[in-house]
């Protein structure tokens, strides 16, 4: 395990501040799981998510807040008690300063950047990796510089700059070549009951680690997106997504992305609240050739049993490999702790769907149980 020296230089200045303008907090959370069809079958991990945070008020009307937290993790996949693969890491997890004032922000470093209208399947999840499955919402952030300005009638303008990230994202498949700035920017604009955006993001992916594609560590890609929402007695949504590179690599030189969807809440005891989402996907050598498409339906259901318990759960379905994965979650909140007690079933393959790297996923069934301190 080695612990990450950027973590330190950042933590050291608010260590040396009075413990009046200094706010700490955190998360611990445990967690375990069996999944009989995996050779390591059981699974185990603890996570530890510590969070500093210094603000400094210039006048009333603007201040700068500065922001760092650490992702200190374990887990071990075993099979008792002959076979184990045990990991663990200190990384940073956030790490930003940022400037506000009425209608303005500027953010620049580690830090999570989140938009769109869908909540499942999300054509424009283009810098998280945020699972609708996870009930912490854990996502992994990006090195850049983020500035927002919110105007009187609700409208905003989003921009930003990159660099220094290489994971994948959200539908990504081909890695970002990280020495090369990223760029763009987002238009949200209220409408008639509801709102509609314009995103534009410009990146320079890197396939030499993809198999079976023409390799470059430079092909240079230009992602359009839109979305809009609506409260018309029901919720209504929509996203969309095309992603078009300047250098051929076979399917992959071109990405479209669609997804519908609506939630209503039924008067039904506490309230029963259904979503369901619905993506078209497809992967061509042409702009809109869709030859490679695929279809993926999403419905989720929420209902609040008491004021300390509640029950979700999470289905997806294929239609063109006819594979369905579930996920149901009955929440309990205790008196300092939240315990999550989960079933579920993985497919071997689980295309379109959101993967956080920072949950452990298994194929086949299983159950999952994790108990979670916030601090």
């Amino acid at each position: 395990m080695k612990l990450n020296k950027t973590i330190l230089v950042i933590l050291l200045p608010f260590a040396i501040f009075s413990q009046e303008k200094v706010a700490f907090k955190g998360q611990l959370s445990g967690i375990t799981s069996f999944s009989p069809d995996n050779d390591l079958d059981w699974f185990a991990g603890a996570r530890y998510l510590p969070e500093l945070s210094y603000k400094i008020p210039l006048d009333t009307m603007q201040f700068v807040d500065f922001n760092a937290a650490a992702n200190i993790w374990g887990t071990t996949n075993f099979h008792p008690f002959n076979a184990f693969d045990t990991q663990g890491d200190i990384e940073p997890y956030r790490l930003w300063a940022r400037y506000s004032r009425n209608q303005l922000e500027l953010r620049l470093g580690l830090q999570k950047i989140d938009f769109g209208s869908a909540t499942m399947l999300r054509p424009v999840q283009w810098f998280n990796q945020i699972d609708p499955r996870d009930p912490l919402q854990l996502t992994n952030g990006v090195y850049g510089a983020l500035a927002r300005y919110y105007f009187l009638n609700n409208a905003n303008i989003w921009v930003w700059g990159l660099i220094g990230n290489e994971k994948t994202r959200g539908y990504d498949v081909v890695e970002t070549n990280k020495k090369i700035p990223e760029f763009g920017g987002r238009i949200q604009y209220p409408v008639p009951k509801g709102e509609i955006a314009f995103s534009y993001h410009h990146r320079t992916a890197n396939s030499t680690n993809l198999v079976g594609v023409p390799q470059y560590e430079e092909v240079e890609e230009n992602k359009f997106g839109i979305d809009g929402k609506w409260d018309v007695t029901v919720g209504l949504w929509f996203e969309a997504a095309h992603s078009q590179k300047t250098k051929n690599i076979g399917q992959l030189t071109n990405q479209t992305l669609l997804s519908m969807g609506s939630d209503y809440t039924f008067g039904i005891g506490n309230g029963l609240n259904i979503a369901g989402e619905h993506l078209i996907s497809s992967f061509d050598e042409k702009d809109f050739g869709f030859n490679n498409t695929s279809n993926i339906s999403a419905l989720t259901a929420s209902y609040p049993l008491n004021i300390f318990d509640n029950l979700s759960t999470i289905l997806y379905y294929d239609w063109e490999s006819e594979n369905m994965t579930f996920f149901v979650n009955y929440e309990h909140q205790f008196k300092k702790l939240t315990g999550y007690l989960m079933l579920l079933y993985n497919p071997e393959t689980q295309q379109a769907i959101q993967e956080n790297d920072l949950v452990s996923n298994f194929s086949g069934p299983g159950i999952r149980f994790m108990l979670v301190y916030n601090h």
